[in-house]
């Protein structure tokens, strides 16, 4: 398939195609033949070589690597924002209604750091699909969308099409739909190995349309055409919830799963071929359907992926694959069915107190306590099924006057908030504001609850831990029961690490590098150093172990290290422990900085005695 590349992009004369092959020659001592090719299949490799990295730790580096490349390449630069842009704003602001405007400089660099940050994230999604094993498709296909999509501008919904990308938009990448993606790649695969292309499902000016696009492989007019096509089901029908289960079985033909999700917009990869095989291959499948104006049960809602024995993912067809509020309960029902579904119970509940809160809030009725410290995630952080945060979490909060949510929150007066060190009295409730050193002493001394940098974001979460009394294989047992990985490496800190044979409970605190005043990445003597200048104790190693078993509602996506003397593992390399959960399930993993460890990182440190 590499002819496509080659005829399409010229890639085989390409200088990065040129620079793999010296790097091929240098590093494995042989010489790529200069056919187009072998050429451009040495290319593919090396960039996927990044993908089948064994160790997680080094592929996730490899894949930022090609993350910095590519935002370096492709994301805006300040200096190429036009002024019209500015212009555009202050505009805006004249028509809100607050006069003549200027915009400074210092409004121009915060809303150049929130277009970069937005083009990098939005560009960041497509690369980590299009790298995880959720996208099984061709190195040459993941090539052609990547490269794709960073050429293509924003939709024009008047023309149900991509505009090209110009170097100075301030426009993100164009939305992930999986859905779509799996749509045109499956069509574009099919093309190229000669297979048959079944388009009776379309009229006949959709399938002429359709065939001309083929033909011509302009990837934005493909993706519109399935975005436009691939239509979500309309929201009136969701309340009927009226309808059954359909369990597809490991190993069995995927087709009519993918026949049965087409069509609907349920934003599910799945819908696609390759990916219904491929996830077909690695367990069961089930999906819920309501039932449709002729009382068949045909819409899907919600989907249970199976990973073997396990539950691999929950989806539903709301925004970003989250559940929609009508069939929380008959989910929740479905997953007593398996042995893992306790895990999903929060995020059911989650979804389910949000959309309550979703309603009272359209409806004006005042909110609980117990209700604005979810909302506020002083407790927890909300979780959903979808593949991002709820959208509804931000939308309420802009609704709401932040400072007199708090004095509901901490239950205190405004004099009890204090936001500098000068303002902790023997009454303080809640501390916000800047870390300073002895701030913790104070936290203790005066017994501050509430510790934050910034409200709500910044919260600097405090907890309670017992550790000791348990060799390390009990540990690695309980962790095994639980379904919890770990790698050889991991089993190597553990049996270094020093065993308490009585229990002891500890104070935990958990912060960001950033909060502890870093503005450059530290190394590990700098951070552990400013950690005691503030009054923090690095942790026994064993807090490892025993915070992986105590955290098992962990969120997808989040992760944090242990602030613990560094242990040698087998290569020699001083690690710590980093307990984190994935797309994978829950594991007890190592981290070891390359020279320092990133402003944004999480550790957990323990108070001092």
């Amino acid at each position: 398939m590499n002819d496509f590349l080659k005829n399409k992009y010229n890639l085989h004369n390409a200088p990065e195609v040129e620079q793999a092959a010296k790097r091929t020659q240098i590093q494995e001592g042989e010489s790529i033949p200069q056919d187009p090719q072998s050429r451009i299949q040495n290319y593919l490799d090396r960039f996927n070589s990044i993908l089948e990295r064994e160790d997680p730790q080094n592929r996730e580096r490899g894949i930022e690597a090609i993350k910095r490349l590519l935002h370096s390449k492709f994301v805006i630069k300040q200096k190429d924002i036009p002024d019209s842009y500015y212009e555009l704003q202050r505009r805006i602001a004249r028509e809100e209604g607050h006069g003549n405007i200027q915009i400074t400089q210092k409004q121009k660099d915060q809303l150049t750091e929130i277009i970069i940050h937005d083009q990098q994230s939005t560009l960041d999604l497509w690369i980590d699909y299009l790298s995880s094993s959720d996208a099984p498709y061709p190195d040459w296909l993941k090539y052609y969308a990547l490269r794709s999509i960073l050429n293509i501008g924003e939709y024009d919904k008047e023309k149900k099409r991509f505009t090209k990308r110009s170097k100075g938009t301030t426009k993100p990448f164009p939305d992930l739909n999986r859905e779509a993606l799996a749509y045109v790649l499956d069509l574009l695969e099919k093309k190229y190995s000669q297979k048959k292309i079944d388009l009776s499902s379309l009229d006949k000016n959709d399938r002429q349309e359709l065939e001309r696009l083929l033909e011509l492989e302009n990837f934005g007019d493909l993706y519109a055409f399935a975005i436009e096509k691939v239509t979500p089901t309309s929201f009136d029908k969701l309340q009927t919830t009226k309808g059954r289960w359909v369990k597809y079985n490991q190993g069995e033909d995927h087709m009519p799963l993918v026949r049965s999700l087409q069509g609907y917009g349920t934003g599910w990869c799945t819908a696609g071929e390759s990916m219904a095989q491929k996830q077909l291959e690695g367990g069961d499948f089930y999906v819920y359907y309501s039932e449709d104006e002729q009382h068949n049960p045909t819409i899907p809602r919600a989907a249970i992926r199976m990973s073997g024995d396990s539950i691999g993912e929950v989806r539903g067809i709301a925004h970003q694959q989250n559940l929609d509020p009508y069939i929380t309960d008959i989910v929740q029902e479905k997953l007593k069915e398996f042995p893992d579904g306790s895990q999903y119970a929060k995020k059911n509940r989650d979804m389910k107190l949000l959309t309550l809160i979703e309603k009272k809030t359209e409806k004006g009725q005042p909110l609980s306590k117990q209700e604005l410290e979810f909302l506020y995630e002083v407790n927890s952080p909300i979780q959903g099924f979808g593949y991002q945060k709820d959208p509804r979490i931000e939308e309420i909060r802009n609704k709401r006057n932040k400072d007199d949510d708090m004095l509901v929150i901490f239950e205190c007066t405004k004099e009890q908030i204090a936001k500098n060190k000068g303002e902790i009295k023997e009454d303080t409730k809640a501390y916000i504001g800047p870390i300073f050193p002895g701030i913790f002493t104070l936290i203790q001394k005066h017994n501050i609850e509430h510790i934050y940098t910034s409200f709500p974001e910044g919260i600097i979460r405090r907890e309670e831990i017992t550790i000791g009394g348990k060799t390390e294989k009990q540990l690695e047992k309980e962790m095994e029961q639980q379904g919890m990985r770990m790698y050889d490496y991991t089993r190597d800190l553990m049996r270094k690490m020093e065993i308490q044979t009585n229990p002891e409970s500890l104070s935990l605190i958990r912060l960001s590098v950033r909060d502890l005043g870093f503005t450059q990445d530290p190394t590990t003597y700098q951070l552990y150093q400013r950690a005691t200048e503030l009054g923090l104790d690095l942790c026994p190693a064993e807090v490892g172990p025993y915070y992986r078993l105590s955290h098992q509602d962990q969120p997808m996506g989040d992760w944090v290290r242990i602030a613990m003397k560094p242990i040698a593992d087998r290569d020699g390399d001083l690690s710590v422990f980093r307990v984190e959960s994935s797309h994978g399930g829950l594991c007890l993993t190592w981290a070891t900085p390359e020279s320092r460890w990133d402003l944004d990182g999480g550790f957990i440190f323990c108070f001092r005695k």
